[in-house]
């Protein structure tokens, strides 16, 4: 087995979604000591902004489209940045969404053909913006990624820490929640 483990935080040690992909994949070796673990930090080797030159270097074998069609399980740390992802997951996100390769256009439209792959996303939201939160209209980072990845045929998991810059006891009962998640994640 496989796993591609994505961090897209810009805050080093600091960031709470880094924390959170290394319990993920933690927890995935300690149930499979065999899983081949490829690490790619998009903050620190960013890929450039997406062009028509860029989208040439999909069938490279270094690329991002191969790295992830090669993994059977992706972890991605996804903060919530400005209300979105940040722009080096969005660079990577558009060189896996490959027609022919991550989907197809049929009768009825699109056809995910990633559906095998594994998706476990780890997400930092320094408000609260679930369901029923005040501010759960302006969640842009699980509801977009839900649709990217759905659309290539995957249903994505989730391990979020939410609220964590409303003050210390905030952010330590969102990462007590996230580690529950974790914990009750299949291995």
């Amino acid at each position: 087995m496989k796993l591609l483990h994505l961090d897209s935080a810009i805050t080093g040690d600091a960031s709470v979604s880094r924390r959170l992909t290394t319990d993920i994949v933690s927890k995935l070796k300690a149930a499979d000591p065999s899983l081949a673990i490829t690490y790619r930090d998009l903050a620190s080797d960013p890929r450039d902004h997406f062009t028509l030159a860029a989208a040439a270097e999909a069938d490279a074998p270094d690329s991002a489209l191969a790295q992830f069609l090669a993994a059977d399980i992706v972890v991605i740390g996804a903060p919530m940045y400005n209300f979105a992802v940040p722009s080096q997951l969005k660079a990577w996100i558009d060189r896996i969404l490959v027609a022919g390769r991550t989907f197809r256009y049929g009768e009825t439209g699109a056809v995910g053909l990633a559906g095998d792959t594994r998706v476990i996303v780890a997400i930092a939201r320094g408000n609260r913006y679930a369901r029923g939160a005040p501010a759960a209209g302006q969640e842009h980072t699980e509801n977009w990624l839900r649709t990217i990845f759905g659309f290539i045929g995957i249903t994505p998991e989730f391990v979020i820490a939410e609220g964590v810059l409303l003050g210390p006891d905030a952010k330590d009962a969102a990462m007590a929640e996230a580690r529950a998640s974790i914990d009750a994640l299949a291995a």
